[in-house]
């Protein structure tokens, strides 16, 4: 089944036609930059010149940085303020003419990671942690996504989580890699005595020089690289609409 994926970030907005059967894309990406403001007509106005662009009319699956419930954008971080609690998905329908599922970006590329990744076929517990400026998680049970978690905001010593063992942390403190694998080493811990989990799956930019700083870690379930890089939120995407369950 072939699905168009779109994956909003705070600088671009990139769509490709995804094969959801093998998590390949089927044509090129095509990047428009974010508007600004980034208002939801703005945004669904990029999604209409990325719907022409591919000719497309089909069901569509978008990551976007916020947590989705029920279809509402329930933060707005990164996007414009009208985003914070708005009907999205039935607004996104509504203008595109196309049947819009929506997902937290990170989920998203989890969910990629998952059904084509490090984590296929892991059965349990898998916890996917992207490093980059902040500490974006995604969890799993037994294949099974449980949307929207925000570990990077659990506290260790005291603090958020990212704001010690973040890869933006290490750059803005200038730890060395062993310092650093420390400070991420008792996060991970930190996750491990809560959630228990079989696997840590590492994406993000920190994930690159996990050969740096995986001596450090003590932590006793597996843990192992992303192998997914700039498609996943697109992937993602696409696999979530057609995972969602009809109504």
């Amino acid at each position: 089944m072939q699905i168009l994926g779109i994956d909003v970030g705070g600088s671009g907005i990139k769509g490709a036609v995804v094969d959801t059967q093998t998590g390949e894309l089927v044509t090129e990406r095509h990047r428009i930059p974010t508007p600004k403001p980034s208002k939801p007509q703005a945004v669904a106005g990029v999604f209409g010149k990325i719907i022409d662009h591919f000719e497309w009319q089909g069901p569509i699956g978008v990551g976007f940085p916020a947590p989705i419930l029920n279809g509402y954008t329930k933060m707005a971080a990164n996007v414009d303020d009208e985003w914070l609690d708005f009907r999205a998905e039935e607004y996104l329908s509504g203008q595109t003419g196309c049947a819009v599922t929506m997902i937290n970006d990170a989920d998203a590329a989890g969910l990629a990671e998952m059904r084509f990744g490090a984590g296929q076929d892991q059965p349990g517990i898998v916890v996917v942690i992207t490093i980059g400026t902040g500490l974006g998680t995604v969890l799993f049970s037994n294949g099974v996504l449980v949307p929207n978690t925000e570990f990077g905001h659990i506290e260790v010593r005291g603090k958020d989580a990212e704001v010690r063992a973040s890869d933006a942390a290490r750059k803005r403190r200038a730890m060395s890699w062993k310092k650093w694998g420390k400070h991420f080493d008792e996060y991970l811990n930190t996750l491990e005595k809560l959630l228990w989990p079989d696997m840590f799956i590492l994406g993000g930019g920190g994930s690159k020089k996990l050969h740096k700083f995986k001596k450090y870690l003590t932590v006793q379930a597996k843990v192992v690289p992303a192998e997914f890089l700039n498609e996943a939120g697109i992937v993602g995407a696409a696999l979530a609409a057609k995972e969602k369950p009809l109504a």
